[in-house]
């Protein structure tokens, strides 16, 4: 299931693709989409040449950045001649999982689309030690008063993982995204099952309330044995204006 932000994000790269020249070169023949943080769409084409040339996500990237749009909240590629969504090239998904780790990804799943992290696209990637790629921290749009209001500053995740430092606190809304500069301050790892009400206070509930929220409202199957994040984050201002 696409949200709005996504379907925005897909139909860019369809019209994108629709533009592709026929002209039997076959140099242009992906067309790609990258949404920022901000909600703003830049696409790019592949530009095929026998010494390898760049794929379309990798253009879609530049072209991004040298907007300054950075970082990068979601992105989707496109065949030409109505090939439909295609999934990221082996390469590609290694530099997403360097750059934009927290970055949605588009991807055909049999006749349909789902949306992945980018690092799930490459679960036993190489990484760099010294990289250090932006990172998201997503909410839900209900979340967004209590965030700048500064009430809500703790959040739990599951196979969601963070680590204190910088970070973009990223909200999608219905028709857009939001985002404000911010902080994890600490990350606490703990069986689901274990969580204290002292751990839980943050979140202004009890264990047993915190457990219950979870598993209706974001982990369903998530068992007493899996480790979770306890985040404690803090905004430190606005998303820079690009």
């Amino acid at each position: 299931m696409l949200f709005p932000p996504e379907k925005l994000l897909l139909d860019a790269a369809v019209v994108a693709a629709r533009r592709l020249p026929e002209d039997g070169t076959g140099l242009h023949t992906v067309a790609a989409a990258v949404m920022d943080v901000d909600g703003r769409v830049h696409t790019g084409v592949n530009v095929h040449h026998f010494t390898g040339g760049p794929c379309a996500e990798m253009v879609a990237l530049g072209v991004a950045a040298a907007a300054g749009a950075l970082p990068v909240a979601g992105i989707v590629a496109v065949g030409d001649g109505g090939r439909g969504v295609l999934a990221p090239c082996g390469r590609c998904r290694q530099v997403l999982v360097d750059q934009h780790p927290d970055a949605l990804v588009i991807v055909p799943d049999g006749a349909d689309l789902v949306v992945v992290r980018a690092r799930e696209l490459l679960p036993y990637a190489y990484e760099r030690r010294e990289a250090a790629p932006p990172r998201l921290l997503r909410f839900a749009a209900r979340h967004w008063d209590a965030v700048v209001a500064g009430t809500k500053t703790a959040t739990t995740r599951f196979r969601d993982p963070s680590r204190p430092g910088p970070v973009t606190l990223l909200f999608e809304f219905d028709d857009r995204l939001r985002s404000l500069r911010g902080t994890v301050e600490s990350v606490e790892q703990v069986r689901f099952a274990e969580i204290t009400d002292e751990q839980a206070a943050p979140e202004n509930c009890t264990a047993d309330q915190l457990r219950d929220a979870l598993r209706t409202h974001h982990y369903p199957g998530i068992g007493d044995g899996d480790v979770v994040d306890l985040v404690q984050f803090r905004v430190a201002g606005p998303a820079p204006a690009n």
